[in-house]
């Protein structure tokens, strides 16, 4: 997993409550258990005027020109503010992999839905909630300013503007921080324990030969 500590980037609203992972990527491109190539049909519904299936070249399809990640001054955009419960509906860990494959790091809202707020975690995406009002705030001024930047540092655990003039801290549970700030996955994690498993798989082979016949 991608180690994350400090990001500058631009940003990219999304002013929509509610918005559920089955919007987030549609049900029908869930076939691949692979965490690449899903970040062409992330909001897939929103982002294209025809309806969307797997295999198909997004070079010929439509764009919707009305949806925010089409417009050319959030082209490459790697934080996403949204509003109220973000992530909700199923539990589908194919959401949080369809916003990193497309360039996400950061992700900034009032509020989460909790699978979706702890898939975020486990695939290397930070999910920022910050207070109403200060959501607010970033959405007014991504708005008025084309090319709007954040800096995230997770070690500070701030939201800042470039030039100092916003600074917005952020809570986050520190074993969840240190994973993401190591770049550690459930797995990575549990491979910092290699040489114990492997002295316990060792003693139980020796202790209980018959588990292994």
């Amino acid at each position: 997993m991608q180690k994350f500590t400090r990001l500058e980037g631009l940003v990219a609203p999304l002013d929509r409550a509610n918005v559920d992972t089955d919007a987030i990527i549609p049900k029908q491109f869930l076939k691949s258990i692979k965490r690449s190539g899903f970040g062409v049909n992330l909001f897939d519904a929103w982002r294209y005027l025809d309806h969307g299936e797997p295999g198909m070249d997004t070079a010929k399809r439509k764009p919707n020109p009305d949806f925010v990640l089409n417009q050319p001054r959030y082209k490459g955009a790697n934080i996403l503010v949204a509003r109220k419960n973000f992530g909700c509906g199923s539990s589908r860990e194919h959401a949080p992999w369809a916003l990193d494959d497309y360039g996400f790091r950061a992700l900034i809202a009032p509020s989460y839905a909790d699978i979706f707020y702890n898939n975020c975690f486990k695939n290397g995406l930070l999910p920022i909630v910050l207070p109403e009002t200060q959501v607010d705030r970033i959405f007014h001024d991504v708005a008025a300013f084309p090319g709007f930047r954040l800096v995230v540092d997770l070690g500070a655990q701030t939201v800042a503007y470039p030039d100092g003039s916003q600074v917005f801290g952020f809570e986050v549970d520190a074993f969840r921080k240190h994973s993401l700030l190591n770049g550690l996955d459930e797995i990575g994690i549990t491979l910092q324990h290699a040489v114990e498993i492997k002295t316990f798989e060792t003693k139980r082979r020796l202790e209980q030969p018959w588990l292994f016949s």
